[in-house]
C-alpha cells in the first residue's frame, strides 16, 4: 500500500493505493477520530469517482472511517485494465477491505455503486455488516428497442456524452456541469472538488478520466443477469433510499411505489425509504440528502448521530 498526499481541495482526506488485479486501486480515506471506529466502504456511480462521497464524509464528521475508492476505470484508478464489469469491482472491494479494514464494514453505494454493493455482498457475504443502497441496486424500467450502446446513452445522457469531449480548462469543465439540471440546484465546494477530480490530461485538451470501455461494459452489465438478481439474493438486510426526482432533475425519479412493487422485493430483506426534495444526484451530494445518507450510515454502524 502506498500513500499519496491529500488533495488540496479537500484536505480532510488521504489517498491510498491498494494492490488489485492489474495494478493499484486509488482509495480515498476519511479517518475516524477513534482508530477503532467502524468502517464504511462507499461505492460511486458509473461515471463518478470517490470524491462524490465528500459531502457525506463532512456529515459523518469523523465518527466512522470512510473508504471511497475510485472504481476500476475511473478517477485515479482510470488506468487499471479490464476485465471490467461489476463482478470485477466486487472482487476489488474485497481486496480493499482485506488491506484497509480490520473486519466487516458497512457497505454502501450510489447508483451503479449500489448495484455493485449488492453484488459485493452476494459474492463476498463475509464482508458487509450492513448494507445501504442509495438510489440504485434495484433494476428499473429502461427504454426498449435499443442496442446496448444506445440504451446506455439514453439512460446516462450528458454523463455519457462528456466522455468523448475535451475541455479548454477547469473553468470550462465546471461550466459544463453547472448547466446540468441535476447538479445546478445544489452546487457547492464539495461538488466542485468531486467534478474536478475527474479531469486528466493537459489544457486545452482536458478530458474525463473515465475509460469509455469500462463505462460501456459496466453499463451493459448493470442492466440484467447476475447483477439485477443480486438484490434478491442478499445475505443480510438492506435499506434502499430513493430520490423523488431523476438524473436530470425531472419529476419522475428512477423509482416510485409502483416500480418498487413490480420489483417484488422481499420486505424482510430490503426496506425502502422515499427521500422527498432530492434528485438522483443531490441525494448524495446535496446538503440535505448527504445528511440523511450519513445518518443512515451512522445508524448502520451503531454510532450515535450528533
Amino acid at each position: 500500500m502506498s500513500r499519496i498526499q491529500p488533495s488540496a481541495e479537500v484536505p480532510a482526506h488521504e489517498e491510498l493505493r491498494v494492490p488489485v488485479h492489474g495494478g493499484e486501486l486509488a482509495v480515498l480515506r476519511w479517518p475516524a477520530a477513534d482508530p477503532g471506529a467502524p468502517v464504511v466502504l462507499a461505492l460511486h456511480g458509473i461515471t463518478a469517482n470517490g470524491l462524490s462521497w465528500g459531502r457525506v464524509a463532512h456529515h459523518l464528521a469523523g465518527r466512522v472511517t470512510l473508504l471511497a475508492p475510485d472504481l476500476r476505470g475511473r478517477g485515479r484508478s482510470g488506468g487499471l485494465p479490464g476485465p471490467y464489469g461489476l463482478a470485477a469491482h466486487a472482487d476489488d472491494m474485497a481486496a480493499v477491505v482485506k488491506e484497509l479494514a480490520p473486519g466487516p464494514v458497512v457497505l454502501t453505494g450510489h447508483s451503479m455503486g449500489a448495484f455493485t454493493a449488492a453484488l459485493t455482498a452476494v459474492r463476498h457475504p463475509e464482508l458487509p455488516s450492513a448494507l445501504l443502497l442509495v438510489d440504485g441496486g434495484v433494476s428499473f424500467p429502461v427504454p426498449t428497442g435499443l442496442e446496448p450502446d444506445e440504451l446506455i446513452a439514453a439512460v446516462l445522457g450528458p454523463a455519457m456524452s462528456r466522455l468523448s469531449m475535451t475541455f479548454e480548462d477547469r473553468d470550462a469543465y465546471r461550466a459544463f456541469w453547472q448547466k446540468h439540471p441535476g447538479f445546478a440546484v445544489a452546487w457547492s465546494p464539495w461538488v466542485d472538488a468531486y467534478i474536478q477530480r475527474d479531469l486528466v490530461g493537459e489544457e486545452p485538451g482536458l478530458r474525463s478520466s473515465c475509460a469509455i470501455e469500462a463505462v460501456r461494459v459496466d453499463g451493459i452489465d448493470q442492466l440484467g443477469g447476475e447483477v439485477a438478481q443480486a438484490v434478491h439474493r442478499l445475505p443480510l438486510p438492506a435499506l434502499l433510499l430513493w430520490a423523488e426526482r431523476g438524473l436530470m432533475n425531472e419529476p419522475q425519479g428512477l423509482y416510485d411505489d409502483d416500480r418498487l412493487a413490480d420489483a417484488r422485493l422481499d420486505p424482510e430483506k430490503v426496506r425502502t425509504r422515499y427521500v422527498p426534495g432530492t434528485n438522483h444526484y443531490t441525494l448524495l451530494v446535496g446538503d440535505a440528502g448527504a445528511r440523511i445518507v450519513a445518518d443512515q450510515l451512522l445508524a448502520a454502524a451503531g454510532v450515535a448521530a450528533p
